[in-house]
């Protein structure tokens, strides 16, 4: 005859719980990764301030490419939600690589929005090149920390971080920037050759 368990709730859930934070933001625990404090402290900071501006990004490319519009329409439509999601990919590489370094990644849209120098976009809807535009210079400052944090991570010893930031970050920014701004090229639809 098997035994009857005392008690009979072991199944349910425990919705009611002490809710406790085990690690501070900005503290980094300790991780056998042969680098200093210092050194992992530094490319930590860089790296949020790096996600803030991915996640801004990010979001920026799906409300353009809501509101895109004109006769380049289905072309950049299709464009931004491809470039959407490869800063979705970034997203995810550079938090994961803060825990990495024994940090914290920031997550929640409040602390992007406080983080994040990217300029905030009107609610309302733009024409394209003002889009294109907002974009781009996204990309700039993106490019420009991301340059700084690599040499600054190459300088610490930190070649993780480097890889990541040059082989992951820049590269895609640069790429991405390169497609939009061939958009804001002045060339014709249609060339008349008659004249």
């Amino acid at each position: 005859m098997a035994k009857k368990h005392a008690k009979t709730d072991l199944a349910q859930p425990q919705y009611k719980v002490e809710y406790r934070e085990i690690q501070a933001f900005g503290t980094l625990k300790t991780l056998p990764i042969g680098l200093a404090d210092n050194a992992r402290t530094q490319s930590v900071t860089a790296l949020n301030q790096l996600l803030a501006d991915t996640m801004t990004i990010r979001d920026l490319y799906k409300k353009h490419h809501w509101q895109m519009s004109g006769a380049t329409f289905y072309a950049l439509h299709l464009l931004l939600d491809k470039h959407y999601e490869e800063q979705a990919a970034l997203v995810d590489l550079l938090a994961e690589r803060i825990m990495m370094l024994g940090g914290l990644s920031i997550a929640m849209a409040a602390d992007v929005a406080e983080m994040t120098g990217i300029p905030r976009p009107p609610k309302g809807r733009e024409d394209v090149p003002t889009q294109l535009a907002r974009l781009i210079e996204a990309h700039g400052i993106i490019i420009t920390l991301a340059r700084d944090a690599a040499s600054d991570a190459a300088d610490a010893g930190d070649d993780g971080t480097n890889d990541v930031l040059v082989s992951n970050v820049i590269r895609t920014h640069e790429s991405q920037m390169w497609f939009l701004a061939e958009h804001l090229a002045e060339t014709p639809l249609v060339r008349d050759d008659a004249r």
